[in-house]
């Protein structure tokens, strides 16, 4: 009977399901505040526009690569299933650790960070209430998820509409703005004083926050009518509408106000409203962007509990019978409060570009572990039953896998401390895989 319901969970999403999966999880936290730093990186119109483009396009071939392995492993594990099954269960216990303690908490603490910013600006409050304001709204996410999956599945589809509120209105009221702004995209090039390379390294890294989030689709493989046909045609076009998004909407953001206006401001989205709609305008659309904030703060809250209780289930983490707690509701409250304290850590840096830098550093590196991983499956299993295969193999592959190389190379040479410290925590898993694999092995004999 469960093999049935299992198989009529398969045939349920179409492609417009997906299509809204993709577009919904991607677009977020970092459209509205990951233009500054690819502002600073550049000091150039052409050039970040370009990275926003550029970025988009590793993103999608990104997505159209892990799709395979998904589609192949659609059962519950995402990242950690796709990389232990071409590398085995060390390297798949590391994806998760750096999943569950690094990259999880790391993304809600910076946009914890990212509301508190707004949210002082909003109400003119000192830069000293960013952090206490990021921890109590993050506390606030948690608490609303312990209650039950279905409250935080109904924060994500409330924020899902509202999110697009302000987007909507920035992009279709902000190029009639009169502008008065150098406004070129062409010759590409970097700023003053800024190198065509090292700049566009640092801007592509900003943007990877920004585009993070297509990991997530390929799990919902299994359950798609026809994945064959669907999942790339939705990863495509999703991925093209954020691309087209974004752009718009950094576009509106340098058509409105200079360069040197973007670069190192966070609040640059409810300056930009501000100008468009004026001061009771520009503070409703604020509030549309805290919303959308708050909802992607709730996607990796809900989502993130559930790494390291499936870990605790495992017994492959010290305190495995606490993570592995369930509240009445059946929610993994125990697992879900280890990440608020850990989030609540990285945000007393409060650095929101240090922080997603890390995040982004450490996941990419796994990123490419899954690249390599499918061309390793394709000649070490050859017979292996794939619903859906990447298309123009192995050019889309080589074309992530070189970009995500570029990424990981260009911030390791220029952002070598935050990186150290996104390595130091993922190596960190490395005794505790051997010391729980040592003690499972004593605990079974």
């Amino acid at each position: 009977m469960a093999k049935n319901n299992d198989e009529h969970m398969k045939k349920s999403l179409g492609f417009g399901a997906t299509l809204s999966t993709v577009a919904g999880t991607i677009i977020g936290t970092g459209v509205f505040f990951k233009a500054s730093a690819v502002t600073t990186a550049t000091m150039s119109i052409s050039l970040a526009l370009f990275a926003w483009f550029l970025g988009g396009i590793i993103n999608m071939c990104a997505g159209l690569t892990a799709a395979e392995v998904a589609a192949a492993f659609p059962e519950t594990g995402g990242i950690v299933k796709y990389i232990e099954e071409p590398f085995g269960k060390f390297w798949g216990f590391l994806t998760g650790w750096a999943y569950g303690i690094v990259y999880m908490p790391a993304n809600v603490a910076a946009i914890a960070i990212a509301f508190g910013t707004q949210f002082a600006g909003l109400f003119h409050l000192a830069d000293s209430w960013i952090v206490p304001v990021g921890m109590i709204t993050a506390l606030s996410v948690a608490l609303l998820n312990f209650i039950s999956a279905k409250c935080g599945g109904w924060v994500s589809s409330v924020t899902l509409v509202i999110k697009l509120l302000p987007l909507a209105a920035i992009v279709i009221l902000g190029f009639l703005h009169p502008g008065g702004v150098d406004f070129r995209l062409f010759p590409i090039e970097a700023g003053p004083h800024r190198a065509l390379w090292a700049a566009l390294g640092t801007a592509l890294l900003a943007t990877m926050f920004a585009y993070d989030g297509w990991i997530h689709v390929g799990t919902l493989a299994g359950e798609m009518k026809n994945p064959q046909k669907d999942l790339p045609k939705a990863i495509a076009v999703g991925l093209l509408i954020v691309i087209t998004v974004y752009l718009l909407v950094n576009a509106v953001f340098y058509y409105v106000v200079p360069v040197n206006q973007v670069a190192g401001n966070l609040n640059v989205s409810m300056d930009v409203a501000d100008k468009i709609f004026g001061g009771v305008g520009g503070k409703i659309v604020t509030i549309g962007i805290l919303v959308s904030v708050y909802g992607g703060m709730n996607g990796y809250t809900m989502t993130g509990m559930r790494v390291p209780y499936v870990m605790g289930q495992e017994k492959t983490l010290p305190f495995s019978n606490f993570f592995a707690k369930l509240n009445k509701a059946g929610v993994p409250w125990a697992s879900g409060l280890v990440q608020y304290i850990i989030a609540c850590l990285m945000m007393l840096s409060g650095q929101f570009d240090a922080i997603t830098n890390m995040l982004i550093f450490v996941i990419w590196f796994f990123y490419c572990m899954v690249f390599i991983g499918v061309m390793k499956m394709r000649k070490t299993r050859p017979d292996l039953k794939r619903p859906y295969k990447v298309p123009l193999y192995p050019v889309i592959p080589l074309i992530a896998l070189v970009g995500g190389a570029f990424i990981l190379i260009s911030t390791l040479i220029q952002q070598f401390t935050t990186t150290a410290i996104g390595i130091i925590i993922t190596l960190i898993g490395v005794p505790i895989y051997f010391y729980m694999q040592k003690k499972n092995a004593k605990v079974e004999h």
